[in-house]
């Protein structure tokens, strides 16, 4: 395959990561996994941006979250407070994971911290798939 389908590739896959980590359905992980498979020398540049685009949907879900004015607060959102940012990395766990993104945001948890823990879960989940396949 020419470079452009690399890219092509590539570029889906970074797009489905980033749709799927926001409040809309998506499979990435079998995009990642279908890329692994049949083109197992794009495995490395793969799992690094389905983690970028998965880690930059789930910030964009805590960004939504920092944008809601701050009322008082539902008690579900104490699990968030009292474990603080380290609880996004469980961000990559379907319908949860949009949920801890968007606490975080809207308890005003500090930004780099959430990134990281977020990108590091997103990653161990990434990576894991990757590994299984190659």
């Amino acid at each position: 395959m020419p470079a452009d389908t690399d890219l092509a590739l590539l570029g889906s896959l970074l797009i489905s990561a980033f749709l799927a980590a926001t409040l809309l359905p998506g499979g990435s992980e079998a995009v990642l996994a279908g890329i692994v498979v049949l083109r197992p020398e794009l495995s490395l540049p793969a799992f690094a941006l389905a983690t970028l685009g998965n880690t930059a949907g789930g910030m964009s879900t805590y960004a939504l979250g920092r944008l809601l004015p701050r009322k008082e607060l539902p008690p579900r959102l104490e699990f968030v407070r009292r474990h603080g940012s380290a609880v996004l990395l469980l961000s990559w766990v379907p319908l949860v994971g949009d949920a801890l993104c968007a606490a975080a945001g809207v308890l005003r948890l500090n930004w780099l911290s959430c990134l990281a823990w977020m990108a590091l879960g997103k990653g161990l989940r990434y990576g894991a798939i990757a590994w299984l396949l190659a």
